[in-house]
């Protein structure tokens, strides 16, 4: 089975158009769930996560947020493929993966506080198996792949049965980064049971992908021996059907997977970004047209599906959207001595002296 293509402009497999139409992949088919309860339950988390994002967006315009990455427009690879991965495997994001938090079941409120700058995290990632954001660009992926290679060790011992891969999340402009390319280098080597979900949104802050990399990215990773998989990201089914394939093969001890997940950044990178000063009009028309929520809805309609269940959503979301524009504005810092306790999770002391310096006053 060929696994890339050579094309740079080749969009990526799909098996949901555009118009809401459904196409026949082979390579995909086996593993896609094209359910009505599938779309049903994809549809509700995007509309979800946009509707959060929209809010944080405006949030962050009213000087209530430090910063916000929106993730308008990566909703279908977010949500897709957090369906396909299983509850006891660990997730990996960067900082902008807020689908994925929605459909692993994290409160969305607990992504505010780092970004309203009261807190350094905001939830235990142990108990969804989702990692905190890390916001240095492509610093995470030696993290996952680590993780991934120590997961190794403990079935070779008998330990954590249970969890079986790690999934991990990142941008095109993190393949440019140091810290990816040491992260592929390992995991080809050791094996690791780890998914590497590129979102190439076309643009790393202003440089086009096209300028980042001289070969479609799918590629790359065959120079590391890893196998790679270019998808339309803005089709649920197709993240969902790939990242069930790619999981199927990580844990059959075959080595790690790359899946190249075309999409776009409706939006900016974050909201200290002006797009329009690198981006057309008609560029951005070109994609609204291919909006992973309008593409799912159409498929639901064209299924049958009444409006009460379109009406029940957009109800769900504006009660999103109003609890954490409530919780936001509401949010305050907590005790300064809080950061003293999740920097290790043992005793450390550097950190214990630092704690007695604050509370007597000689730092």
């Amino acid at each position: 089975m060929t696994l890339t293509h050579p094309q740079q402009d080749f969009a990526g497999l799909s098996m949901l158009d555009h118009h809401g139409e459904w196409h026949e992949d082979a390579t995909l088919a086996r593993y896609a769930d094209t359910s009505q309860d599938f779309l049903r339950t994809a549809y509700r988390h995007m509309v979800r996560t946009r509707a959060f994002d929209d809010e944080a967006t405006s949030l962050q315009r009213q000087g209530e947020l430090a910063l916000w990455p929106p993730c308008k427009g990566q909703e279908g690879i977010q949500v897709g493929s957090a369906l396909a991965t299983p509850m006891s495997d660990l997730v990996v994001p960067s900082y902008r993966e807020h689908g994925v938090a929605d459909v692993r079941g994290l409160d969305l409120a607990k992504l505010i506080g780092v970004f309203r700058g009261v807190e350094h995290g905001g939830w235990d990632s142990a108990e969804r198996n989702f990692h905190l954001y890390t916001f240095v660009i492509a610093a995470h992926l030696p993290h996952a792949v680590g993780r991934a290679m120590a997961l190794q060790q403990d079935h070779r011992r008998g330990l954590n049965a249970e969890q079986r891969a790690v999934v991990t999340y990142f941008g095109d402009g993190a393949t440019s980064q140091g810290d990816a390319n040491e992260a592929l280098v390992f995991a080809a080597s050791a094996k690791a049971p780890v998914v590497f979900i590129c979102q190439n949104n076309g643009w790393a802050i202003s440089v086009p992908t096209s300028v980042q990399s001289a070969v479609p990215i799918v590629q790359r990773p065959a120079g590391f021996g890893i196998e790679a998989l270019r998808i339309d990201g803005n089709d649920p089914v197709a993240s969902y059907a790939a990242t069930k394939l790619a999981l199927e093969h990580v844990q059959s001890g075959r080595g790690p997977f790359f899946i190249e997940a075309v999409t776009y950044r409706m939006g900016a990178h974050t909201t200290s970004d002006d797009p329009t000063r690198y981006r057309t009009d008609a560029e951005e028309q070109y994609w609204a047209e291919r909006c992973p929520i309008k593409r799912t809805a159409a498929a639901l309609r064209n299924q049958g599906v009444g409006e009460d269940f379109f009406a029940d959503v957009a109800a769900d979301a504006e009660d999103l959207r109003s609890r954490i524009r409530t919780y936001t504005r509401e949010l305050s810092a907590g005790d300064v001595l809080d950061m003293f306790d999740h920097v290790y999770a043992s005793e450390h002391l550097q950190v214990a002296a630092d704690r007695a310096a604050w509370e007597a006053g000689t730092c």
